[in-house]
């Protein structure tokens, strides 16, 4: 649940601050139309064919302007073209090849940035964007020294690996070819077979087999078309920026401020093409005019916004909250414009399942969703104690941890009440969920939990080999005060079973490289998904996707011949039985 105040009501507060001392923010923006957000985190990399937390898209979301979006309110999901003309239909190729004609709209143009002044016409602030950008963009994901996140999944695209094979090589056997720019290496090394650039805004993508989810890929940043003029000129050279922190697009904002560690502040794209051309109405850009029955009721498809142009905010700031509690009455206090509810403030804001009397009095809102994502603990496979190596043994061990649980507990106490005790990867609402399915390992059993760790050779969660209840090491990437006590819940939880697991709480940045590193046994993780299909969920234990492998989101890396090939054939499945009876099987093997 979030709690937020309209537009209107949080600009009528901050008309009424104006003369008063305590006004957290300067008299002359008091008539803008401003959101204030906080953020709890630093963004790790701005640049969109790496970022891939909700951190990092807090603010490449604005500023990278994608190929297809989502229909805002319209559910299931569907897909609306954004800067593409129309969401391209899939095509048979021969050889079993699937094509994607994607069709740039004309007159598309980035944000105003020095990258493209240092690059020919020194008066040049921007340029048209064009079908070869994209295809830079795909390239980048398939160049090993970016290191992108989903290089595993856009390796279907025909030609992409060879390419990534083929730079590396050239790059390690000719330092001078290393040194030169960026866009002379691609040409020089590609081109890729299945990005065939057919014109100025059109763009052939060829899989070399069908993957229907692709084009899901195509409304996230890292698809987004981007100048090579940027990549080449933020090269942390001569004090200019890193790339990774000084993004160019083409979306709605861009960014004016990017002070990560305090404040950071979008402001209008005037170069957004739903600002230059209004007259297009393009789905994208334009606030929607239908959506679900509940819409209208709940103020979705009030007739002030409906069909009006995008965006209605002129400049969004986020400054850094690292504490919730601070954060949630700096929002009581008028600061910020939304705010998640705090745990401690849930009973006095929520009441009987809507507002209270006295936080509609202070004009809130409330805004309820089921979000389709999972929030898990999990195992790194390749640990020598609990991971794949120790057999039945490791297997007991985390069955065992497992039934110690009492997520309903976890729930009422850190949640109150809210969320769905997940049975398996795959969230509500998605194909393949199942409501009356109970994993037999998410159950509270103290008793078989201790009996399985006899099992596994630690009688009363003791470790043979030292006499003392086994010690591990549970990593998590938040270090405030109020997140230690959810950590402690499971501590508590593995104790009363006999085991001796330490928490180790450190920032996200260095839980990120822990992981990189791969010194972590137990780790705390969540998914939200890229799109709505099951094969977003259960791709996280599949090998390839390992972090060990492809620094992919198999966090656990987890491995498994018979789900590697239960999920290949799953995957590119329309929904139906012969899918469902194959997503089963999976979830048994989890």
């Amino acid at each position: 649940m979030t709690v937020g105040r309209t537009v209107a009501a949080a600009l009528a507060m901050l008309l009424a601050w104006g003369g008063c001392t305590n006004n957290p923010y300067p008299d002359e923006d008091s008539g803008k139309k401003i959101l204030y957000a906080p953020f709890n985190s630093p963004p790790k990399t701005l640049d969109p064919a790496t970022a891939y937390s909700v951190v990092d898209h807090k603010i490449t979301g604005p500023v990278y302007e994608t190929l297809l979006e989502y229909h805002f309110l319209q559910r299931p999901y569907a897909l609306i073209p954004s800067i593409a003309r129309e969401v391209p239909q899939p095509e048979s190729l021969p050889g079993g090849r699937v094509g994607y004609l994607f069709r740039l709209r004309d007159d598309l143009i980035y944000q105003d940035d020095p990258c493209f002044a240092a690059f020919g016409d020194p008066g040049r602030s921007t340029r048209q964007m064009t079908a070869a950008d994209l295809a830079f963009e795909l390239m980048r994901i398939g160049d090993p020294d970016v290191n992108s996140p989903v290089i595993t999944t856009f390796a279907k695209v025909a030609g992409l690996t060879d390419f990534s094979q083929r730079l590396a090589q050239r790059r390690e056997q000719d330092p001078a070819f290393a040194a030169r720019r960026i866009d002379h290496q691609y040409a020089e090394v590609g081109p890729v077979a299945g990005l065939e650039v057919l014109s100025a805004t059109d763009l052939r993508l060829v899989l070399v087999e069908p993957y229907p989810q692709i084009l899901y890929w195509f409304a996230m940043e890292f698809t987004t078309p981007v100048p090579w003029e940027a990549i080449a000129y933020y090269d942390g050279e001569e004090g200019r920026d890193h790339f990774n922190e000084h993004p160019v697009g083409s979306g709605p904002y861009r960014v004016e401020l990017y002070d990560k560690r305090n404040r950071i502040v979008l402001v209008r794209n005037p170069n957004w093409y739903g600002i230059r051309h209004p007259e297009w109405k393009a789905p994208a850009a334009i606030y929607p005019s239908e959506g679900e029955a509940e819409d209208a009721a709940l103020g979705r498809l009030d007739p002030q916004y409906v069909g009006k142009p995008l965006p209605f905010i002129d400049r969004v700031e986020f400054r850094l909250e690292k504490e919730t509690i601070p954060s949630f009455n700096k929002f009581l206090q008028g600061y910020y414009d939304s705010s998640h509810i705090i745990q401690e403030s849930f009973d006095n804001i929520v009441q009987e399942g809507d507002l209270s009397p006295e936080m509609r009095a202070l004009g809130m809102r409330l805004e309820k969703s089921i979000s389709p994502s999972v929030s898990y603990l999990g195992f790194n496979m390749l640990d020598p104690v609990v991971g794949t190596a120790t057999g039945e043994r490791g297997r007991k061990l985390r069955q065992a941890m497992s039934l110690a649980i009492d997520v309903e507990e976890y729930l009422r106490i850190f949640q109150n009440g809210r969320g769905v005790p997940a049975q398996s990867p795959i969230p509500p609402g998605l194909f393949g969920y199942d409501a009356d399915y109970q994993n037999p390992y998410r159950q509270l059993d103290l008793d078989r939990a201790r009996a399985l760790l006899a099992d596994a050779g630690y009688p009363r969660g003791v470790d043979p080999n030292t006499g003392k209840p086994l010690r591990l090491t549970y990593d998590t990437p938040d270090t405030q005060a109020r997140s230690r006590l959810r950590f402690q819940f499971f501590v508590d939880a593995w104790t009363r079973i006999g085991l001796d697991v330490e928490i180790a709480a450190t920032n996200y940045n260095q839980f990120r490289e822990k992981v990189r590193q791969g010194s972590y046994q137990i780790f705390q993780w969540g998914w939200i998904a890229d799109y709505p299909d099951p094969e977003n969920f259960l791709f996280l234990l599949w090998s390839p996707m390992a972090e060990a492998k492809s620094r992919g989101p198999n966090t656990a890396n987890f491995e498994n011949a018979r789900y590697d090939r239960l999920f290949l054939e799953m995957r590119n499945l329309e929904n139906g039985p012969h899918r469902l009876e194959l997503i089963r099987k999976l979830i048994a093997i989890v």
